[in-house]
């Protein structure tokens, strides 16, 4: 492969990473909420978060092999693994590093989930929500594209339906929380009763 091609390739895996773990992100919302996916039982929805984060974490993958083989930038597998330690674009990177290193806990925990508990393994299940923005960064930072129209309108899309999926999720945990004490004053009253 030439290093122009293994350019291509990158900007393209990023892009895409962008867009499935935007569709990860919403997904990961939609569960919580116990929604479903028009057409889908709500065990559907579940089995294509589950899926598509599989996906998105293979583009990842890609994405992060391509920029290390490509020679064109002396990217190596350290500044991969350790946050700003790259000679190259350290902060922009540093940043993609992290958000790799959260995803990857958020994927282990999620493999390991039956031996974790649920309670560990939601814990860390927060971190993809730290993960996105801090990738979303890094594409922004150190992204070839960005700044064209189409980079622009794609990365404002995926921005608009995260905060938007976000509202509705903090609207929906606030209407639990006032929900809670009068129900549990409604019970205790009947009980007493």
């Amino acid at each position: 492969m030439t290093s122009e091609t293994l350019w291509y390739a990158n900007r393209a895996t990023g892009a895409v990473c962008l867009v499935l773990f935007t569709v990860v992100v919403l997904l990961g919302i939609a569960v919580r909420l116990r929604g479903k996916v028009p057409g889908l039982p709500r065990f559907g929805t579940v089995s294509l978060h589950r899926t598509l984060s599989l996906s998105a974490t293979a583009f990842l993958a890609l994405h992060i092999a391509f920029a290390v083989v490509d020679s064109y930038v002396d990217i190596t597998v350290l500044d991969v693994l350790v946050p700003f330690a790259s000679d190259y674009q350290p902060l922009w990177l540093g940043l993609g590093t992290v958000a790799l290193d959260l995803m990857l806990a958020v994927l282990i925990t999620s493999l390991l989930r039956e031996r974790i508990g649920h309670r560990a393994w939601r814990a860390v299940h927060w971190l993809a929500y730290v993960s996105w923005p801090v990738a979303l960064v890094h594409g922004i930072g150190i992204g070839t594209d960005t700044g064209t129209d189409w980079m622009t309108w794609l990365t404002v899309s995926c921005v608009a339906a995260v905060i938007a999926a976000f509202g509705i999720r903090v609207a929906h945990s606030a209407r639990a929380a006032r929900r809670t004490p009068a129900a549990l004053l409604r019970t205790a009253e009947g009980v007493r009763s």
